[in-house]
């Protein structure tokens, strides 16, 4: 199996989630409230899954591992908490919680087919949560169409990967696992000479598919064609000849191949 889990989480309800996460915010605010709010993240996770075992919502399972594989690549992700076999929980020491942190939970959710799931961030002076719902299955996130302006291996390769994965990841997820394929970072991952004419403007990261072609991947909810001039404009200012265009709406993926045009 592509995504592998200890055990499989249930889907649960809005009620059925707000039930359960009225418990264990209880437990949260005794957490931050005996402790402070300068601990370290383990040492909250830790004292969070003791109250709530004690407190008989248990089994609490810490670093509960999502296991993404396809072909040679397997990655494990760890969630900080799953509450009573049911509920997931992320948990964070930031100043404030960001956009970023919607997106790794997210992910989880999506990895483990489960349909919402919880921040809770112990560094405010008040406990800061916030819910994140995920609720698209596995079965929506396979269902999708394939648009290519013309074949290429590595528009193959997406495609297998996500038959495995599914849509609706964070780029980077996919991004790490196609340059594993391609050979590892120090294959894959080049600083290449920008310029403008004939001045040299310093580098610049690409991810290359071949030692003249660089890959972007995108998840815009449909092509943006001033996304492809921009494009286009960064590959005539790069020595590459080719741009492979991936953007993976959730149920779209369109492959553009972006070609160098000549210098006039």
């Amino acid at each position: 199996m592509p995504i592998e889990l200890p055990f499989p989480l249930p889907r649960l309800s809005t009620e059925e989630f707000k039930e359960l996460d009225h418990r264990v915010m209880a437990h949260a605010f005794a957490s931050h409230r005996d402790l402070g709010r300068l601990c370290d993240e383990t040492i909250y996770q830790a004292d969070l899954a003791e109250r709530l075992t004690a407190a008989g919502l248990g089994p609490v399972r810490r670093e509960f591992p999502i296991t993404a594989s396809f072909r040679g690549f397997t990655h494990t992700y760890f969630a900080d908490l799953v509450v009573a076999d049911r509920a997931l929980y992320e948990l964070k020491t930031e100043t404030t919680l960001a956009s970023a942190h919607d997106a790794q939970l997210l992910n989880y959710l999506l990895l483990a087919n489960a349909a919402r799931g919880k921040l809770v961030n112990f560094r405010p002076p008040s406990v800061e949560s916030r819910f994140v719902n995920a609720p698209l299955d596995t079965a929506e996130r396979h269902r999708f169409t394939v648009h290519c302006d013309r074949p290429d291996p590595f528009f193959t390769l997406i495609t297998e990967l996500i038959m495995d994965f599914g849509t609706g990841l964070e780029t980077a997820r996919y991004i790490r696992t196609l340059t594993h394929l391609l050979g590892g970072e120090p294959e894959v991952v080049r600083q290449l000479p920008m310029t403008r004419g004939p001045v040299h403007l310093g580098n610049q990261r690409f991810h290359l598919a071949a030692s003249d072609t660089a890959f972007f991947l995108t998840s815009l909810p449909s092509i943006d064609t001033t996304h492809r001039t921009h494009l286009q404009r960064l590959l005539q200012s790069s020595p590459l000849t080719r741009l492979l265009w991936a953007n993976l709406a959730l149920h779209d993926l369109s492959f553009t191949t972006i070609a160098r045009t000549p210098s006039p």
